[in-house]
């Protein structure tokens, strides 16, 4: 692992064959999660996609980009979808090797400017903007997202010329129920100084049993359907200044918004929400 420790920042080790295993179609249609396209992405560029909501896990993001349970490569053909989590993940002998062969490598700036600025072409990077901190806002139902003071993804796309593709995954937030944690409560100030002083944030949720529907830790069957929006050019710039961080962000905040409003109305438990943007 010392010697290999590295690959996950250097594209990872992707196989297609695990990613094509009939494993992950069983996981597809156990909710069912889904995948819809709304525009064509060309493979002479790359693409740096912002995946909205992280949910309790972003089980949506894991089946579409890490497998080819919805049909990433037919929809999507001759891009190469990368799935990025937290570098923690690649400490663990075995289980590294298991992720990677779905694509996914580590979240460092290192690791995104190897797969986006390298001189591969139709490569795309997937990103859970709103980190395990949003996971603290995914309630049954909720459309809160973290993303105003989220920029560091836009200055990434600008030093290496990756076009913004938003999506936004109903449903994701739907599949187990939250203990409540409203801001100011014990529970939430206990959440936030583990976030603060230990990088993460657990959140206290529960799901359904093997023989029981009101609990344990099995996901509720609840559909997901991933919506993935048209791509914001960006043109390349080495060295962006906060104007232009702080245009493309608005932009992308924009597009965003766009996409949601669009595609709320096919789903009757959206179609009277408003997406929230903290």
């Amino acid at each position: 692992m010392y010697y290999d420790r590295e690959t996950p920042s250097r594209g990872g080790r992707r196989h297609d064959r695990f990613r094509r295993s009939s494993l992950w179609r069983y996981m597809r249609d156990y909710y069912p999660i889904s995948l819809t396209k709304t525009a064509e992405l060309k493979p002479n560029v790359n693409y740096l996609f912002g995946y909205h909501p992280h949910g309790i896990m972003s089980t949506g993001a894991l089946c579409n980009f890490a497998t080819e349970a919805t049909g990433f490569s037919e929809k999507f053909p001759g891009i190469k979808p990368h799935l990025i989590t937290l570098a923690g993940h690649f400490l663990f002998p075995v289980y590294r090797e298991y992720i990677m062969q779905g694509g996914i490598i580590s979240c460092t700036k290192e690791s995104i400017a190897h797969v986006l600025a390298g001189p591969g072409q139709g490569n795309a990077c997937i990103l859970v903007i709103g980190g395990a901190l949003e996971s603290l806002e995914a309630h049954t139902g909720s459309t809160t997202i973290l993303l105003k003071e989220k920029k560091g993804f836009i200055k990434t796309a600008l030093r290496c010329g990756a076009h913004l593709v938003p999506l936004y995954s109903f449903g994701e937030t739907d599949i187990y129920e939250q203990v409540p944690n409203p801001e100011g409560s014990k529970l939430r100030k206990l959440q936030n100084f583990l976030q603060r002083y230990f990088g993460f944030a657990p959140p206290i949720f529960k799901g359904r049993g093997i023989f029981n529907y009101s609990f344990g830790i099995v996901p509720q069957r609840r559909a997901i359907d991933t919506v993935v929006g048209a791509p914001i050019p960006v043109e390349k710039i080495s060295e962006p200044t906060k104007e232009d961080i702080d245009k493309l962000h608005e932009t992308y905040m924009k597009e965003l918004k766009k996409l949601f409003d669009e595609n709320k109305a096919k789903y009757p438990a959206y179609e009277d929400k408003q997406l929230i943007i903290m």
